[in-house]
């Protein structure tokens, strides 16, 4: 199961109040949002039968310390109170305004998980699969270019013998036309005889008296153009404001409660959306006020 899909992690809450005793909710973990949900209030069989006032201290949504009264009780009237889910974010602190006590306050701690994006998982997984491609196909490269420069210099020497024989037979039609009667001549040495039944220029070389030379320069060209582009990698398309929204109000119905103060709220949406841009921060912000009970 995707951590994203369990939803907070729930644990039992407890203490207990009395007279000049104060008890203070305060986790000092950071990389974990905390979250306290109030259940019931009651007063313990020992308790005297007066007037109990439990008082509840939290940091406003400006930053600033508000004291209000969770509950009044008194044993012999109002010995509970089921406050029903009253949820506040630490650090909170619970004293008697008035009373003795002992005075028990019951509720869940909650611990919500930092979430993951499927996206940016599924582009992670894709960067990589390119990256792997690319680095097989430069290993294969190299195998396949040496039979490439093999035929390319094949063919280039096929063309040069080419070439020769045309300006051999070139050569030979100019000097029948010159002299259609060829004098005798006395052999003084003995001739070469012809290679295929063609006679060849003194100082003119055969087809295989020449050896060709291949064309670095070309092959080097060639090379250069076998080489396998890179694919550069896609470019992460950021959140739009409505997809974030729509995102937070599934987490929601899921049962993951949005940060109800301002800074844990853009520390969520740094580290959940990549969000850095404070214009669309102060935008969601506005909107997650307008979220009632979440």
């Amino acid at each position: 199961m995707d951590m994203a899909d369990a939803g907070p992690q729930t644990y039992l809450y407890g203490c207990e109040l009395t007279s000049g005793k104060e008890v203070r909710f305060a986790p000092e973990e950071d990389d974990v949002e905390h979250q306290l949900s109030i259940r019931m209030v009651c007063v313990d069989p020992s308790t005297k039968d007066d007037l109990h006032l439990v008082e509840v201290e939290g940091v406003g949504s400006e930053g600033n310390k508000v004291t209000a009264v969770l509950a009044a009780l008194k044993p012999s009237t109002t010995p509970s109170v089921c406050v029903g889910g009253f949820e506040i974010s630490p650090p909170v602190v619970f004293r008697l305004k008035s009373g003795t006590g002992p005075v028990h306050i019951s509720g869940q701690h909650l611990v919500m998980m930092p979430s993951f994006d499927d996206e940016e998982m599924e582009e992670e997984e894709e960067e990589e699969e390119e990256e792997a491609v690319v680095n097989s196909l430069k290993r294969m490269a190299p195998a396949a270019m040496r039979p490439l420069k093999k035929v390319k210099m094949e063919e280039e020497d096929e063309d040069d013998d080419d070439d020769d024989e045309d300006d051999e037979d070139d050569d030979e039609d100019e000097e029948e036309e010159e002299s259609p009667v060829k004098p005798k001549k006395t052999p003084s040495k003995p001739q070469t005889p012809a290679q295929n039944g063609k006679s060849h220029k003194p100082g003119t070389p055969t087809a295989k008296q020449k050896t060709a030379t291949p064309d670095k320069k070309k092959g080097n060209k060639d090379a250069q153009a076998f080489k396998v582009p890179q694919t550069p990698p896609a470019a992460r398309t950021p959140p739009t404001v409505a997809d974030m929204k729509a995102k937070m109000m599934a987490s929601v119905q899921k049962g993951v409660s949005l940060p109800k103060l301002q800074p844990k709220f853009e520390n969520y949406m740094k580290n959940t959306f990549k969000v850095t841009d404070s214009k669309t921060i102060e935008e969601l912000w506005k909107w997650r006020q307008t979220v009632e009970g979440k």
